[in-house]
């Protein structure tokens, strides 16, 4: 008789726990502070892993992008259910109350960014600022133009600025550099998510691609420039003493991979070439940021 009543208490404890995945977009959400991490621990005051250290910038990280990925979801969640990707997230599909959703957005958001005031000051803003533009710039203005993307790629790129910021107390030329590479990779990687759900996109009412007919070849163009811009962004840490020569051999090797893909785009104009760019976007970073710590110079 006991285990029947635990078991349906088990099976609701695990089915919260993961609407709360969903609810911060946790795959996401990793992505973003493991960018804010390598870019903390390539910052040159930083000489050693501090675990506790790392654990709590993680923590902070993971709690304020969580809570802008919370917002995104109040904001959207009329669209969000229109859409078979996102028709399932715990807000869309009515499984959490937006009160809930909002009291962990406010818990969250705060929290984080005072665990990051615990690195400096400039930590903080930095991440307060990313959540405001993020929410409440970017989530609205998705449906009125793909300048949108653009907007996005700002708060997309802070976490290598809170990042190195929390490792060197400034906003030092290294950190731009970061925020580079993360900006211009930005608009392949999106524009390839955008082109693969481009018809739900438009069902919901979002103007994403920056061609207004979609899946085009000016599209393809775009993608292919922002791709090429990552080619001088790839040597600054190079030259800017950030790291050594086989990063920036690594960097030069993975950007020219990321020009392939996008110009195979443009000559296939297809939903599979698409998702190539996708999945080629998702490897490049990792591997560019981890070759770039790996061959930490200063």
């Amino acid at each position: 008789m006991e285990e029947t009543v635990k078991q349906p208490s088990s099976l609701k404890f695990a089915g919260k726990v993961q609407d709360y995945k969903l609810l911060i977009k946790f795959n996401l959400s990793f992505m973003v502070v493991f960018s804010a991490l390598i870019s903390y621990l390539l910052a040159p005051k930083v000489k050693e892993f501090d675990w506790a250290e790392i654990g709590l910038f993680f923590l902070g990280g993971l709690l304020v992008t969580g809570a802008a990925n919370t917002i995104n979801q109040i904001v959207e969640k009329d669209t969000d259910a229109l859409m078979k990707r996102t028709a399932n997230r715990p807000v869309a599909s009515g499984r959490m109350s937006v009160q809930e959703a909002t009291t962990f957005a406010v818990l969250a958001g705060v929290g984080g960014v005072l665990i990051l005031w615990h690195f400096n000051f400039l930590t903080a803003a930095l991440a307060a600022f990313s959540l405001f533009v993020y929410a409440f710039i970017y989530t609205p203005l998705k449906k009125v133009s793909s300048i949108s993307v653009l907007v996005g790629a700002i708060p997309g790129s802070l976490p290598c600025l809170i990042g190195w910021a929390a490792g060197n107390d400034d906003l030092s030329a290294g950190g731009w550099v970061l925020f580079a590479l993360q900006f211009f990779w930005q608009f392949p990687h999106f524009w390839a998510i955008a082109w693969i759900a481009h018809k739900d996109y438009t069902a919901a009412g979002f103007k994403l691609l920056p061609s207004n007919e979609g899946p085009t070849k000016y599209s393809a163009i775009q993608a292919i420039i922002y791709s090429l811009l990552l080619l001088p962004v790839g040597v600054l840490p190079y030259f800017t003493g950030m790291s050594g020569l086989v990063s920036m051999v690594v960097v030069l090797i993975a950007n020219l991979f990321m020009v392939g893909m996008c110009v195979r785009l443009y000559r296939e104009m297809t939903v599979k070439a698409a998702r190539r760019v996708m999945f080629g976007s998702y490897i490049y970073l990792p591997v560019v940021l981890l070759a770039l710590l790996a061959n930490k110079m200063a």
